[in-house]
């Protein structure tokens, strides 16, 4: 095996490392500088990406919060729409009712009004035929005609018999 007799192997050797220096500084010179090149653009582009995800990301929160605060905001403005709402319905029920009762009241005032109206009407009706009743009785029971003062005595007595008779 010759490869491994000394002074062939010591110049085997020499001539590897010679080799893989050349190798190493075409490699330096040429290839590295490209796969760096090419490494900086891929780090420099997910760091890109990392940070465009973060603005994402705080711009989804902000608008997060601000939709929370609408929302808030919308659920108090609702919640007094109803609050006025109820006070509103509340007032105008109580309006309708002072209004109903105060036109019951007056239905009820023209009401006792037209009674105690058509009651003395009555009453005056009545005395009017008691007395003319009584006028003709007392004519037939006298057989003659009375005198305007014999009339009126006799009504008046009439009216008064008739008034104690209602009083009771």
């Amino acid at each position: 095996m010759p490869q491994f007799e000394s002074h062939f192997f010591s110049s085997l050797i020499f001539w590897e490392i010679v080799s893989f220096a050349i190798l190493f500084f075409v490699l330096y010179k040429y290839a590295f500088p490209g796969i760096l090149a090419i490494l900086e653009e891929r780090e420099k582009k997910i760091k890109d990406s990392l940070d465009q995800a973060e603005r994402h990301r705080s711009e989804a929160e902000r608008r997060l919060k601000e939709y929370e605060a609408k929302l808030s905001a919308a659920g108090k403005e609702a919640e007094g729409i109803l609050v006025a709402a109820k006070e509103r319905a509340q007032r105008l029920m109580e309006e309708n009712e002072q209004r109903l009762t105060s036109e019951a009241e007056r239905i009820k005032g023209d009401a006792t009004r037209e009674i105690e109206q058509e009651r003395r009407k009555a009453l005056h009706d009545i005395r009017t035929q008691t007395t003319e009743l009584a006028l003709m009785v007392a004519e037939k029971v006298v057989q003659r005609s009375l005198t305007e003062a014999d009339q009126r005595k006799f009504a008046d007595e009439a009216l008064e018999a008739l008034a104690r008779s209602y009083q009771r």
